[in-house]
Parts: C-alpha cells; structure tokens; sequence
C-alpha cells in the first residue's frame, strides 16, 4: 500500500466577528497588515460584486442578501487571510459551523462607543439597512439578540469601545502567539 501525503486545506488564520460598527474591518485591515497577509471583509466583496449593502436589502430584501454573504463567507474562510465577516453572517448554521476550529475574536463596543463612531461618521447609520429605522436603540436590540451567538462563537472577545484600533489589533496579535 503506498502511502499518500495529505495536505491540509487552506483556512483563514482569524476571523473577526461581533456587532455593527465594532470595528471589524479597521481592526481587520491593522492586523493583515501586521501579519503581512490579505484582509478579506465580506460586506465589501459583497457590495463590490454586487453594489452598496442597504441598495440589495431596498431592491432584494434581507434573505437574498444572506444567500449573498454565504457565499462570501464561505470562500473567505478558505483563504489564508484575516476576515472579518459582516455582524449578521453569524445568523448562517453553515457559517457556525464553518468557523468551528477558527480562531474567532469577538470585537465589541458599547453604547457610548458606538454613539462616537456614528457622530464621527457621516451616513453610519444609512450605510447599515438593518438601523436606518432605528439608529442606536435599534443597534443595541440588534446586538441583544445576537450577543449569544456571538459568545457561543468566539474564542476570544476583545473590547473596542474606547480604544485605537490598531491597539486592538496589537492585543489579538499577542493573543495569537499565545495561542
């Protein structure tokens, strides 16, 4: 019997996830570029295949966006990268799974925190369908209801509310060589 070699199947060396606004892709970004690899931030890949996020959920709705972002997600997590994935791609049963083994950080921010970030940002809320209607009482029901999802998931959580992002990235990149 002749033996063979078997390769491993590339992976994504961390995944960010966590709330709207909590920083993934700034985070994202610091990090590829401290590791010297590709940031892959599925929101973008999305709307630049596709157009802006909030014109696919007006003109197709949530569900065909989610067919979208599986898609995405799937060939990101397969790529020697750090992704950073859109705050509601978690909600996938085939996403969870996916990320099952992954080094996954939680990126959070709390209310004030994030009632920074939209004051600083022209057109935050607009550019996030899901609380144009709501603005930040409607991000913290959001995050309320996905907050178990996102513990279940994550390996690690790191707090970005009152923080630099590249202070952040620094602390996930001292997580990972612990790891």
């Amino acid at each position: 019997m002749i033996a063979t070699e078997q390769t491993a199947q590339p992976h994504a060396l961390v995944v960010l996830i966590g709330a709207p606004g909590a920083g993934k892709t700034k985070t994202g970004k610091r990090l590829a570029r401290a590791l010297g690899v590709e940031h892959i931030d599925t929101d973008k890949v999305i709307a630049a295949a596709h157009g802006p996020i909030a014109d696919l959920f007006t003109a197709k709705g949530e569900p065909y966006f989610r067919e979208l972002e599986r898609t995405a997600v799937a060939a990101a997590l397969g790529q020697p990268a750090v992704v950073s994935l859109g705050g509601g791609a978690v909600l996938d049963v085939d996403t969870q799974a996916d990320l099952a083994g992954l080094p996954v950080v939680q990126l959070t921010v709390s209310r004030e925190g994030i009632e920074e970030r939209i004051a600083e940002t022209v057109g935050a809320i607009e550019k996030r369908p899901l609380l144009a209607n709501g603005g930040v009482d409607a991000w913290e029901e959001l995050v309320a209801r996905r907050q178990p999802l996102y513990d279940r998931l994550a390996t690690v959580t790191v707090d970005t509310s009152h923080r630099t992002f590249d202070s952040v990235a620094e602390e996930i990149i001292e997580w990972l060589e612990r790891r």
